[in-house]
């Protein structure tokens, strides 16, 4: 599944990915293939960071 590039709808995805089947973002990075750092970047520019005590991005 290629992640969606809009910075809003990838929020929920990765929220509700990291929410019902990963403990971790490297966890879900890892087992699809994607960059964390990517992930991270595109989430930052909207404004959002993750949290990992909360596992999601806020």
């Amino acid at each position: 599944m290629a992640l969606p590039q809009d910075a809003f709808i990838l929020l929920g995805v990765i929220n509700m990915k990291l929410r019902d089947s990963y403990s971790s973002l490297d966890a879900l990075c890892e087992d699809m293939g994607e960059s964390r750092e990517e992930i991270e970047e595109k989430l930052a520019s909207a404004g959002f960071e993750y949290d990992e005590s909360t596992n999601s991005f806020r």
